[in-house]
């Protein structure tokens, strides 16, 4: 059984095609240019020229082609973009107009000729197929599709994006899957998670599809690294992400407590702090939503079994992801966690794992070949 594995992230796409007849060291993979940061040299190489941008497609992640768009709309040229495309922005369509960009339906679309035409979309089977068929590799041949992005979600009007992606953790959490809740089959996603509902409707409909949530995937990710596995009695586990860090305080194989926050509000000591208050069962939800994170949930009773920690006492801190050197030199001696050799494909790893449980027929397969 074959399962194609994708990782999107703000930096890189991250793509793994996994064999359960293979070693999966010998798994093959590739880590290239993020969608969104392809979309924003797109968007940049039209401004250069003074071109005005359609944009069509889906919604999808936002960051490097949003202030791509940003700056192509200060430069004084046109972008238009149909109403899907356009909630790669926000969510408000009002709010998407006030930016500056010009919303436009399908059919009005058709009337913009002259300007370039860019299609947004997260995860592009064909781009792939492509790339693996250079090497002689058919997708085709692919059981499986697995997609992780990260997803805030539309959050109604006058409601903190942040505040709705974090309601949207703490209710997957109380579903008692644990890591693997924060996945779901295609067809099974809910309607306001806009990002991943774009990613289940732009794949193919050919093969069972998985999607899930970056940070989740990449910490379940992690438990492929032996070191990591082997503290199953009390660990913290964290995501360092080039936009959003999310921890978990593991128990026993449950989750005891997590943190969101954006990356590039965290310094080393802040990090620290978090960790330890994580670790120790001591974060403020409130506290850390004022300074602009996402939140924090201490699970009443999930820590039976584990140590409250405090500085000398963390037990067992593992971390991934690429702004993981956030915390080099710490004093919480934090293991890099490396699953099957390579940390970038952490995400990959967690999606497989996630397979097995989203889809159990394909669990016999899956864990025979990893454990």
């Amino acid at each position: 059984m074959r399962i194609l594995a994708v990782d999107v992230g703000t930096g890189t796409q991250d793509v793994l095609l996994f064999d359960t007849e293979r070693e999966p060291e010998n798994a093959l993979k590739m880590v290239m240019p993020s969608p969104t940061r392809l979309l924003a040299g797109q968007i940049r190489a039209a401004t250069e020229v003074g071109q005005d941008v359609l944009l069509t497609g889906v919604t999808m992640g936002g960051g490097p082609c949003s202030w791509a768009a940003e700056a192509h709309l200060k430069a004084g040229r046109r972008l238009f973009a149909t109403p899907d495309a356009a909630r790669t922005f926000n969510d408000d369509l009002d709010e998407v107009a006030a930016m500056g960009v010009r919303v436009v339906s399908e059919d009005e679309a058709r009337g913009h000729a002259g300007a370039r035409r860019l299609e947004m979309r997260d995860f592009d089977y064909l781009a792939l197929a492509r790339a693996f068929g250079a090497f002689g590799v058919d997708l085709d041949g692919a059981d499986v599709l697995a997609v992780a992005a990260f997803d805030h979600g539309a959050a109604p009007p006058g409601v903190s994006d942040r505040l709705f992606r974090f309601e949207y953790l703490a209710r997957r959490i109380d579903t008692g899957r644990e890591l693997a809740a924060f996945a779901c089959p295609g067809d099974g996603v809910p309607a306001s998670m806009t990002r991943l509902q774009a990613v289940a409707d732009t794949a193919p409909e050919d093969r069972p599809l998985v999607v899930m949530d970056t940070a989740p995937a990449a910490v379940l990710g992690a438990l492929e690294d032996p070191a990591v596995r082997a503290q199953d009695g009390d660990a913290v586990l964290a995501n360092v992400g080039n936009m959003h860090t999310l921890a978990f305080h593991l128990c026993e194989g449950r989750i005891a407590a997590l943190f969101e926050h954006h990356t590039g509000l965290l310094t080393r000591e802040k990090l620290e702090g978090l960790l330890l208050a994580l670790a120790a069962g001591s974060l403020d939800h409130e506290a850390l939503f004022a300074e602009h994170g996402h939140g924090a949930l201490v699970r009443e009773g999930a820590g039976r079994g584990c140590r409250p920690a405090g500085r000398e006492e963390l037990a067992f801190l593992a971390i991934t992801g690429p702004r993981r050197g956030l915390l080099a030199g710490s004093s919480l001696r934090p293991y890099l966690a490396v699953p099957h050799g390579d940390m970038m494909m952490a995400g990959c790893w967690g999606l497989v794992r996630a397979c097995a449980e989203v889809l159990p027929w394909t669990a016999e397969a899956i864990e025979g070949a990893l454990g």
